[in-house]
């Protein structure tokens, strides 16, 4: 059999639209409901008809959390993941699916997340591609306030700090591209440590459960299963980086052969294609891509 793994996009591969194939899903249908009476919102009607609202970080995390596990319990009734991970958000629903939480408890936790990350203010994140990697660490070494909140690929990765120290970095460090991003804080930093420490309350209150297939976690890319261990790297998930080209390196490692992605767009495939060429990567977007 080949051994695969299943990975998890997070925020910005959100798409209008997306998990509308799922609405008469008996399933889905169940998890809709619930997740309208724990958010007090409709995940149908911001996914159908708001496209503003989509890109918000209150809404898009839940709208996420929702339509990607839904997708995986269609996907775990035929079959079996034998690695999970997912990438910042992501890494919720990989630790549903291998079992950590109960369904109702992890979309509590991404609530809550969500309100915390949309509430942060005063950093600044920008994507750079194509860069000297090692210019870079030197610079980002010598410059206070800012990290690799995102590790994605050889050639891909984003910063995050203070607007001062982002922009430092940029104007110092040779790449093709520097983008900002539209978010309103620095994810994946340390000065998400008061969102962090309000976000443990709430973390201390779920019961984990020892995992029933390897998590790779954002902040320590190695499989793990005990339950104390994957809360304490959910924990550090807010201020440390989501190290995903490392992720995808311990895929082979690990003898994954086969990858698919579950969930809208094809992020992750890409950026694992870039740093691993040699994996089997699928999508699986929505219903018509359930496997039959």
């Amino acid at each position: 059999m080949t051994k695969t793994a299943w990975v998890f996009p997070g925020q910005g591969s959100q798409s209008l639209g997306m998990g509308m194939d799922l609405i008469n899903i008996p399933l889905a249908k169940d998890k809709f409901a619930q997740a309208e009476e724990i958010l007090g919102w409709s995940v149908i009607e911001i996914c159908q008809n708001d496209a503003d609202k989509l890109s918000h970080t209150i809404y898009t995390q839940p709208c996420l959390y929702v339509v990607e596990s839904i997708l995986a319990d269609l996907l775990q009734e035929k079959q079996q993941p034998d690695l999970v991970a997912g990438h910042s958000l992501g890494e919720y629903i990989a630790l549903y699916v291998a079992g950590v939480f109960e369904w109702s408890a992890g979309l509590r936790l991404v609530k809550r997340r969500a309100e915390l990350m949309d509430s942060a203010v005063g950093g600044m994140m920008a994507a750079l591609m194509n860069f000297d990697r090692e210019q870079l660490e030197k610079v980002i070494a010598e410059t206070p306030d800012v990290v690799v909140a995102n590790d994605n690929s050889p050639g891909q990765v984003v910063i995050s700090g203070t607007p001062t120290a982002v922009q430092a970095v940029i104007s110092q460090v040779k790449a093709k591209r520097a983008v900002p991003l539209k978010v309103s804080g620095a994810f994946h930093s340390p000065l998400m440590a008061e969102a962090s420490t309000q976000f443990q309350e709430i973390l201390a209150t779920v019961e984990f459960h020892k995992a029933q297939v390897p998590v790779l976690s954002n902040v320590e890319p190695t499989p793990a299963t005990e339950a104390e261990i994957l809360k304490q790297r959910l924990i550090q998930q807010m201020t440390g980086g989501v190290r995903w080209r490392e992720i995808a390196l311990a895929l082979p490692e690990n003898g994954i052969e086969r990858v698919v992605e579950i969930g809208p767009g094809n992020v992750l495939t890409g950026l694992i294609k870039r740093t691993c060429s040699d994996l089997i990567l699928e999508n699986m977007r929505n219903l018509a891509e359930l496997p039959t």
